[in-house]
C-alpha cells in the first residue's frame, strides 16, 4: 500500500429501513476529519451535529475542552492509521445515528482520478431532528397510513414529497466530487509554494 492507495468503502446507517447504504472511494491516508466531512456529503446530512468514530481502541472526533473525557483528534490520524477494517461513525449525539464503515479493499487510485468519489447510493438519508432510528421509523410508519394520528403532523413536517427511497444521487455525488476538486486545489498550492 501507498500514500496513493484507495479505501472502498461500504457504509451503512444501522437500524434504519429502508436501507440507507453508500459506497466510497476515499484515499487510504485520508484523514478522518476529511473521512466525516465525505460521509456529511454521501449521506446528505447537514453536518451541524457531533461527530465520533469509534475503534477498538478508542474514540476519534474533535477534541472539546470543557468535556472531561475527550476523543482523540480525528484531524491528526488517518483511516490507514486506525488500523482497523471496521469503524463506527456516529453522527448527532442526541439523535445518535451510527453507521458502519467497512473497509471493503484497498486498490491503486485511477490514474487521473479525483478522490474521494460517490460510486453507489441506496436509500434517503432520514431528515434532521427526527428523533434517530426510532423517530424515523414513526415517520415512515405515519407517512405510510393516512388514518395514522400523526399523518398529517408528519406530512406537513417532512412535505408531501418526501419518499425514503427516493434519493437525488446526482447531487450526493456532486457533493462528493465538489470536496474532492477542493482538497485537491488545497493540495495543488500547498506543493506550489516555495519553500
Amino acid at each position: 500500500m501507498t500514500d496513493a492507495s484507495i479505501a472502498r468503502l461500504k457504509v451503512t446507517l444501522r437500524e434504519v429501513k429502508p436501507k440507507v447504504l453508500r459506497r466510497l472511494e476515499v484515499p487510504f491516508a485520508i484523514r478522518l476529519d476529511r473521512l466525516h466531512l465525505t460521509l456529511q456529503a454521501a449521506m446528505g446530512w447537514t453536518n451541524s451535529h457531533l461527530f465520533e468514530f469509534s475503534v477498538g481502541d478508542g474514540r476519534r472526533g474533535i477534541p472539546d475542552p470543557d468535556w472531561d473525557e475527550n476523543p482523540r483528534d480525528s484531524r491528526k490520524i488517518t483511516l490507514q492509521g486506525v488500523a482497523s477494517k471496521t469503524l463506527t461513525y456516529l453522527y448527532d449525539f442526541g439523535d445518535g445515528w451510527e453507521h458502519t464503515v467497512k473497509i471493503e479493499r484497498v486498490i491503486e487510485a485511477e490514474p487521473g482520478g479525483a478522490y474521494p468519489r460517490l460510486i453507489e447510493a441506496v436509500g434517503r438519508c432520514p431528515p434532521k431532528d427526527v428523533g434517530g432510528p426510532w423517530g424515523y421509523a414513526d415517520l415512515i410508519e405515519a407517512l405510510k397510513d393516512p388514518d395514522n394520528e400523526r399523518h398529517a403532523d408528519m406530512l406537513e413536517w417532512v412535505g408531501d414529497g418526501f419518499d425514503p427511497d427516493v434519493l437525488d444521487a446526482e447531487a450526493l455525488t456532486a457533493n462528493v466530487a465538489a470536496l474532492a476538486r477542493r482538497w485537491s486545489q488545497t493540495n495543488s498550492s500547498k506543493r506550489a509554494r516555495p519553500v
